[in-house]
């Protein structure tokens, strides 16, 4: 059983912060009245200006620093956990994207896994009370048992992207036995909403529609993705902060399982349980722009995977939450954003 320590007095230090995820996050906390350090680099992965946008939003609240970091920079990142002032910490700075790690491999190498390797140390050598970690669907790779379960194997992953993603995870529990760091490793699903990245398929999608250009539909337009609102997606995260994983007793026989064990680890899905087709999303996306797409079907892309739905079981056992957006609310909300952001 994993306990609740008390840590609402301690600012949370959220990586990613001008990011979609982290962003949501951290307005979320600072909404609820927790202070909030931020970090990001604001690299130009995708328009800077929309991190700043978002940076915008935050810095209205007088309980949000902000410290402009590339994680990867070891000496700046060890002053970071040596000077400043925090608690928990949400780390969900990293370089996205499946098909751009084809092209850009060495991002990855850095972003994800040097960036991360310093996180840990930070952590350690501070005796961070919790590690919240940001995962991936990804990490499934070939696995073709639906839904994704946090119990299964994920040793296959079929992108650098998600190899990256699972040596998280590996990283964090090697850490979390050898120095006892609580930590929680969440496994993301197709994340959409307003604010949302102009590289995922919601905005790329939007702003074709909107401009009268083509979109392209890998797959044939037969893929199928585990689309998760955002709000949801941080209020879970939220809740997890306040679940600190205990150390216990090594299993019966030695059988430990992918997604617990005797460390102080723990992994869960943070998905809507619920698979939807890409057409589905472009018909709602017609019906919310008033205009019809134009479509090109291509063949399935390297690296992708044909369809995702996450179990989330264990996230309601232990949180009491499960994302519940219906898709046709959350399009509606992400238009509405999409359209006033455009007239920015």
């Amino acid at each position: 059983m994993a306990a609740v320590t008390p840590m609402a007095q301690h600012p949370v230090l959220v990586t990613g912060a001008a990011g979609f995820i982290g962003f949501a996050l951290a307005r979320l906390l600072l909404e609820g009245g927790r202070a909030v350090v931020g970090i990001d680099s604001i690299n130009d992965y995708y328009d800077p200006a929309l991190k700043e946008a978002r940076l915008a939003v935050l810095r209205q609240f007088g309980s949000f620093i902000f410290h402009k970091l590339d994680l990867a920079d070891r000496a700046r990142t060890e002053a970071l956990f040596r000077d400043e002032d925090f608690g928990p910490v949400v780390h969900l700075a990293a370089q996205a994207g499946v098909r751009y790690s084809l092209q850009n491999p060495h991002a990855y190498l850095d972003a994800n896994l040097a960036g991360f390797l310093n996180v840990l140390e930070g952590c350690r050598h501070r005796r961070t009370a919790h590690l919240i970690f940001a995962s991936s669907s990804s990490v499934y790779g070939s696995n073709t048992r639906l839904p994704f379960s946090v119990h299964d194997n994920v040793d296959h992953p079929i992108s650098l992207y998600a190899a990256t993603k699972k040596a998280n995870e590996l990283m964090a529990h090697a850490y979390s036995h050898l120095y006892g760091l609580p930590a929680t490793g969440l496994r993301f699903f197709t994340v959409y909403g307003p604010w949302g990245r102009p590289d995922m398929a919601m905005f790329i999608f939007a702003k074709a529609i909107a401009e009268g250009r083509p979109i392209r539909l890998f797959n044939y337009g037969r893929m199928r993705r585990d689309f998760t609102y955002v709000d949801d997606v941080v209020e879970a995260v939220e809740r997890v902060i306040a679940r600190v994983p205990a150390k216990t007793d090594a299993p019966p026989g030695g059988e430990l399982d992918p997604a617990s064990g005797a460390a102080p680890w723990r992994i869960y899905n943070i998905g809507n349980n619920r698979t939807v087709e890409i057409s589905r999303v472009v018909e709602l996306l017609e019906h919310e722009l008033g205009r019809k797409a134009k479509i090109e079907l291509l063949p399935m892309q390297p690296g992708d995977v044909a369809e995702t739905c996450a179990d989330v079981d264990d996230l309601m056992r232990d949180v009491g939450f499960r994302p519940a957006t219906p898709i046709e609310q959350g399009v509606r909300n992400f238009v509405a954003w999409y359209r006033d952001y455009r007239r920015q």
